[in-house]
């Protein structure tokens, strides 16, 4: 206890040394090596104060602030939708104002459905503050190359004799609504997988400007690979023969003959007026190239294998 007390309480550790059994020796020792220990914190220099310290706290550190913007150099607020950048403007410290960026100077009811292209100081200050002079488009459409010049709209590139993977991959920039594969051919019918057939035809055209392209679907028409595109639409790969023709189709031919025989005694003119025994359409898509149809029954050319329905009109 007595050791212990000299180190951490030198004064009272000495007193308990004095008034111990110790021997003089020991107590001597104890007491001068417990007074250095005592007086070595006291006889030290103290801590000298850094400039830093010296400083009041509130010195030290100074707050930092954000100049607000000179009129001279005010944010770009361009990309932004027009609402907000008129907020972002009036908490910068100006006032805006926005016009149609386009060639078509139409008004801006709805902030939320306009962008920013262009940002110019305008021509005329409101209130106190300095104004901004925005020029916008619809977000839906491009920003025109220059304040005031049209909108260049996308048009439809030609995909026509690529396979349907890569055209859809041409028209993805786009931004269409929907790409939809269909048959070329009327009698063929789609399999799940088309990324290898070609496109024989597509809609909209080639170079069709396309203005609302969110709301735009590209048909293309397409062939299987190894199988030729059809030379128009509305085609069949495979048309089914022609039926043999029934009563009413001999009735009819006999009449056009005899019609073609009493001609002939009247000056050989006759066949070219009727026609209805020299007329013969393979189908309806003949009849529509060659303009007959709709083909009336006693009309040249008219068959039962065009009048589906038996109503005594082909090709409806």
């Amino acid at each position: 206890m007595i050791i212990t007390m000299l180190f951490f309480l030198p004064p009272v550790g000495i007193a308990l040394a004095w008034t111990s059994r110790w021997s003089q020796t020991k107590k001597i020792v104890a007491t001068v090596l417990s007074g250095i220990w005592f007086l070595i914190p006291l006889l030290s220099d103290p801590p000298k104060k850094t400039d830093t310290d010296a400083k009041p706290q509130a010195l030290a550190t100074a707050p930092s602030t954000s100049p607000r913007p000179s009129p001279s150099a005010p944010p770009s607020f361009v990309g932004q939708s027009l609402k907000a950048a008129k907020k972002a403007a009036s908490t910068a410290g100006y006032n805006a104002t926005s016009h149609d960026a386009a060639d078509t100077n139409t008004s801006q009811w709805d902030d939320d459905n306009w962008k920013v292209c262009f940002q110019t100081p305008a021509a005329k200050q409101i209130g106190k503050l300095p104004t901004l002079d925005f020029g916008v488009v619809r977000n839906e459409v491009p920003c025109p190359a220059n304040d005031g010049e049209p909108i260049p709209y996308p048009k439809m590139p030609k995909v026509v004799g690529q396979t349907f993977a890569k055209a859809s991959e041409a028209l993805k920039p786009i931004g269409l609504q929907k790409i939809e594969p269909q048959s070329a051919y009327t009698d063929v019918t789609l399999p799940g997988a088309v990324d290898d057939w070609v496109v024989c035809f597509q809609e909209p055209a080639e170079n069709k400007e396309l203005q609302t392209p969110k709301t735009t679907t590209a048909y293309l028409q397409l062939a299987a690979p190894g199988t030729a595109c059809p030379s128009s639409q509305h085609t069949e790969l495979h048309p089914k023969p022609a039926p043999a023709p029934n009563d009413d189709d001999s009735h009819n031919s006999s009449t056009g003959g005899s019609t073609s025989t009493t001609g002939g005694s009247g000056g050989g003119s006759g066949s070219g007026g009727s026609g209805g025994g020299s007329v013969y359409y393979k189908n309806c898509t003949a009849a529509r190239a060659a303009g007959a149809a709709p083909v009336h029954r006693g009309d040249p050319g008219y068959g039962r294998h065009l009048d589906r329905d038996g109503d005594g009109v082909g090709c409806e």
